[in-house]
């Protein structure tokens, strides 16, 4: 046998080979005709490439994403792989090359953009995670810092602290043994992401004689990262919110052979050369690709930058000499260690035990993820893992200075690892990895589940649903507590006022009340960012490239920090008393309507999605278990939510479940296009077959 590839009644894809090389480059054939237009598009974003086929639109993340050096950073990592580890990527990407001409075929986005398959690199694949990862540890928030601190203050540093990086976040549990109605293990969650279309996870089976694993693969990286269960031992991760990347305010000059930048040690020779952008239906851009001894220049200064994209002027060094012209480099791990965990891959999928997950995940580099394992042997595991480097406080918080000493690396920091006692949860808040990190989610989430869970100690994978879809919003009880307090109000507020302290609090798709508070705080959100104090920090003012606004709006930064601002001192303008009360009459005059006619789910697309086409409406709310996001103060829409669900049971693995918002392939019109959506509305899973006595083979295989 070489390869075959077998289908479930979801369509999802059970692939089975002789060895790992043909498995690997069967499930690279399957990511191309399952996935062909989605991975084409990651592939141009990791070189930087996209705005060849998408337009003008695209320059300012090809324009980023050529300036950090991705594609050569991928390519410098794959060079490090053990043997291996290089031979088993390579062998995904010969099936992604095998299968793309007939997946593009099938794919009309291709015709539209007038774009043809091209050519993976044996590196491709870690540059597609890098794509996919490199905004993941939020340093653009140092960004929005600095400005605070220069605008306000630096009293004022962290006035926004309240949440982590907009992008990114997952709930995750691991309940014990002595918990669970089977006397083994489940482990359950769902990772937050933008709610891609296609999906941003991949349903996979993977089988071979020296393995036999399900979970969820990133289109375009072989293997299964992030979430898996090989029969005997299951894992699965969160974003530990840790901070592994910093930003320099570089000085920059000319030289007689090349650029020269400013660091502890004097001036010191840059790497530097010009690259193109081709753009479709625009004149090409050229930019400067600099970079130096802490990393690529990734924000201009002055001196350079298009309108609209260059980066701030930095008070000079007193003891700098006058500078040609200044930036922003970042400094990032991959990017120093030249390798990205990938040796691990390979090395989780043959794990039998909780101690083989553990001494892989030593390896691992980024993202920095907090890990869940659990085996048939009552095996339990609940650590960090990942690269976290050990360097001055300050690097956390702002963009720090190129020519100063004390900001440098000086090793890795030892990843926590904490006991299992029963239960274990993971949902971003400042817990396990808090050595290691600034800002983390509240703890709303990580506490509704840790409260929910002790009500039981005979949970089975079903019962889990439960926990996926809970809608209390915790998070509302600060606002409503000062609009408790408000007297004098006229009679519609009043009415209003009543329904809210009524209210149970849940964010429930049929619930006016949940709509009515989500107005309210949306009404709140933007008389606080309309505050004189803050106009300063309104996006038009501030000089960095339009890749970082989510991380720069400034009322997105007051909605995720608004409990914090109604409290503090350091913005004495601001009368919250008659904010809040403003805000509850504005509100109290609207029509009424459900909490799922206004937050609709709204999923991302590289092309624009047909004209008319409708989305169904949601319940949850950021900070509920059911995140699912909007922006209070500039939209109810949901483009961010559980990008998958999951059961893993330890006691038997076909009762584990799962699903994802769309469905398993990601072409237009395909009956499992989307064939999963009324699960993932209404919170049903989908069970997971091992068997492939129960699966139909495709009738094209072999390799």
């Amino acid at each position: 046998m070489s390869s075959s590839t077998y289908r479930d009644a979801w369509g999802i894809p059970h692939i089975r080979a002789s060895d790992p090389l043909r498995l690997a480059f069967a499930q690279g054939r399957n990511a191309a005709r399952d996935r062909a237009w989605q991975i084409e598009t990651e592939r141009h974003r990791s070189q930087g490439t996209t705005a060849s086929f998408l337009g003008p639109a695209a320059v300012p993340w090809d324009r980023f994403v050529r300036r950090a050096r991705l594609d050569d950073t991928a390519r410098r990592c794959f060079e490090t792989l053990e043997e291996e580890t290089a031979a088993w990527v390579s062998a995904y990407v010969d099936g992604v090359n095998a299968g793309l001409e007939r997946g593009a075929a099938e794919a009309p986005e291709f015709a539209a953009t007038g774009l043809a398959p091209g050519t993976w690199q044996k590196w491709t694949p870690l540059g597609v995670w890098l794509a996919h990862h490199i905004l993941f540890a939020g340093f653009p928030t140092k960004l929005w810092r600095e400005e605070v601190a220069r605008r306000l203050g630096d009293e004022a540093l962290e006035l926004f602290a309240a949440d982590g990086p907009a992008t990114s976040g997952s709930n995750g549990w691991l309940v014990a043994g002595d918990r669970t109605a089977s006397g083994a293990a489940i482990i359950a969650g769902d990772p937050h992401r933008f709610i891609q279309d296609p999906g941003f996870y991949q349903q996979i089976h993977l089988s071979c004689p020296e393995y036999d694993v399900v979970g969820f693969a990133v289109p375009g990286v072989p293997g299964i990262a992030h979430f898996g269960h090989t029969g005997t031992v299951a894992w699965a991760i969160t974003n530990a919110m840790s901070d592994y990347h910093d930003l320099y305010r570089e000085q920059l000059r000319t030289a007689d052979d090349g650029i020269e930048a400013l660091g502890p040690e004097g001036w010191r020779p840059a790497a530097h050369h010009r690259e193109t952008i081709e753009v479709a239906g625009g004149n090409p851009v050229e930019i400067d690709v600099i970079e130096t001894d802490r990393g690529p220049v990734i924000i201009d200064g002055p001196a350079e930058g298009a309108e609209g994209d260059s980066g701030p002027t930095a008070p000079t060094a007193p003891t700098a000499p006058t500078a040609l012209s200044e930036g922003i480099s970042l400094r990032y791990p991959p990017r120093v260690t030249e390798d990205l965990g990938f040796d691990v891959l390979p090395a989780i999928l043959r794990a039998r035990t909780v101690a083989d997950v553990d001494r892989a995940l030593d390896r691992w580099i980024e993202p920095v993820n907090v890990v869940h394992a659990a085996d048939t042997s009552g095996g339990l595991l609940h650590r960090v893992a990942g690269y976290v480097p050990v360097r001055h406080r300050e690097n956390g918080l702002r963009v720090v200075p190129a020519w100063r000493s004390g900001h440098e690396w000086q090793g890795r920091h030892d990843t926590p690892r904490a006991e299992v006692d029963g239960i274990a949860v993971m949902a971003n808040e400042r817990g396990l990895a808090a050595p290691l990190g600034t800002e983390f989610a509240p703890p709303y989430r990580a506490d509704r589940i840790q409260h929910l869970l002790r009500a039981s100690r005979q949970w089975a994978p079903h019962d889990m649903a439960a926990i996926h879809m809970d809608t209390q919003l915790a998070a509302a009880a600060p606002l409503l507590e000062r609009v408790a307090r408000l007297d004098g109000l006229n009679p519609e507020a009043e009415r209003l006022r009543a329904r809210l302290l009524a209210w149970n609090r849940h964010m429930d798709a049929d619930s006016t009340a949940a709509a009515d508070y989500a107005r309210l705080r949306s009404a709140v959100v933007q008389r606080v960012a309309a505050a004189p104090e803050l106009k300063s920090l309104a996006v038009p003012l501030l000089p960095y490239p339009v890749v970082f606004e989510p991380w720069l709006n400034l009322t997105a930064k007051v909605a995720s920090a608004l409990e914090n601002l109604l409290a503090t001192e350091l913005l004495p303008g601001l009368d919250s008393e008659a904010v809040v009360r403003a805000a509850l009459e504005e509100t109290a005059r609207l029509e009424p309507a459900t909490w799922g006619e206004l937050h609709r789910l709204a999923p991302s697309r590289i092309l624009p999605a047909a004209e008319g086409e409708e989305w169904p409406g949601l319940g949850g709310d950021h900070d509920c278990v059911l995140a699912t996001s909007s922006t209070p103060g500039l939209t109810d829409l949901s483009s961010r939510g559980p990008s998958a669900r999951y059961v893993w049971d330890l006691a038997r693995r076909e009762n584990s479940l799962w699903a994802v918002p769309l469905g398993a392939r990601g072409i237009a019109g395909d009956p499992h296009g989307r064939d999963q959506l009324p699960l993932w509305l209404t919170g049903q899973l989908a069970p997971v077959i091992t068997d492939f006595a129960l699966l139909t083979e495709e009738p094209e295989h072999g390799s």
